[in-house]
């Protein structure tokens, strides 16, 4: 288990906690005692910590090394019914961006999603979660044939960015992007995306526009990092802290400004601390938002999510 550094006293407490065990279990010297204190501590540290988290904080928790990605929500939720789909029909198969048909209970549903890695070399076969225009037009083209047979689409949304290199730059990262926002807007079956880790820039956005848009707890969503944020208006990452703060990139802070539909809450210590019981949970949000949609017709679906986003902004004081 890997412990951030606000996290520490949590380690320290844990230690002590198998420490204690280890004793009891190789002496006569009963630690019961001992080890309900000891847990009881951990557990009021654990509550103390995670109920007061900084902006910061959660930008930490959301990038968490041992936090479920795309595929373990998809395998986890979906089983053995999912079919991942490959290639743009263009240029070549993306492998940043993921997606394919899977079921939950007996509906059929058309899931899109970043990939990151779980160690060095599968983060380089994934970009780092990173898309080129080619997994962008990948995404729509599965939207399109999710459309085709009227299957509501469900996207996972977890990213640094859209790749920026010279090549993604020469084949069109813009207007990949630029145009899946145009389609999506206009898609005659619901969406629902859902923010699991980063949500960055542009490369959110272009999976991001849905009729429900719900975040998990420790995620976050902005225009930019708060490092990057910080080398701009400060010339150095040393003030990330503060630009996470003023960027209101929280789901408390999306959901206050009306950007966000939901916050699905983590378990104590995060989405990895207890991965089945986040997995549930996304489950449980998705098909109680489709049921909500499904009975819609298309022309009053799409009426509503242009107006969702054409209030966005609306500010009069």
């Amino acid at each position: 288990m890997e412990y951030l550094d606000f996290e520490l006293p949590i380690k320290e407490l844990q230690e002590q906690y198998e420490k204690a065990c280890l004793i009891g279990e190789e002496s006569d010297v009963d630690v019961s005692n001992t080890c309900k204190q000891i847990e009881k501590k951990l557990e009021e540290t654990k509550k103390e910590i995670y109920k007061n988290l900084t902006p910061w904080q959660r930008v930490q928790l959301s990038r968490h090394p041992n936090r479920p990605y795309t595929m373990d929500y998809i395998k986890a939720i979906c089983g053995d019914t999912f079919l991942e789909l490959h290639g743009d029909r263009n240029f070549k198969d993306d492998k940043a961006m993921v997606g394919g048909l899977g079921k939950i209970g007996d509906q059929s549903y058309m899931f899109i999603g970043q990939q990151k890695g779980y160690n060095t070399k599968t983060r380089q076969y994934r970009n780092f979660g990173m898309a080129n225009p080619e997994g962008y037009r990948k995404a729509l083209r599965l939207m399109k044939s999710a459309e085709k047979f009227g299957l509501p689409v469900v996207t996972l949304i977890d990213t640094p960015g859209a790749f920026p290199g010279l090549e993604a730059e020469e084949r069109g990262q813009g207007e990949a992007i630029a145009r899946n926002i145009l389609e999506m807007t206009r898609l005659k079956v619901p969406i629902i995306c859902v923010i699991i880790g980063e949500g960055a820039s542009g490369g959110a956005l272009g999976i991001g526009v849905g009729d429900r848009v719900l975040m998990l707890e420790n995620t976050w969503y902005s225009v930019i990092s708060p490092e990057s944020c910080s080398s701009i208006l400060w010339r150095s990452w040393e003030y990330k802290e503060q630009a996470a703060e003023a960027l209101k990139l929280t789901a408390t802070d999306m959901k206050k400004l009306n950007l966000i539909d939901e916050i699905i809450e983590e378990p104590l210590g995060g989405a990895h601390s207890d991965r089945e019981t986040t997995f549930k949970t996304v489950a449980k949000a998705i098909v109680s938002h489709y049921k909500k949609l499904k009975s819609l017709k298309s022309d009053d679906l799409i009426r509503q999510r242009m107006e969702k986003y054409l209030a966005m902004g609306d500010y009069r004081g």
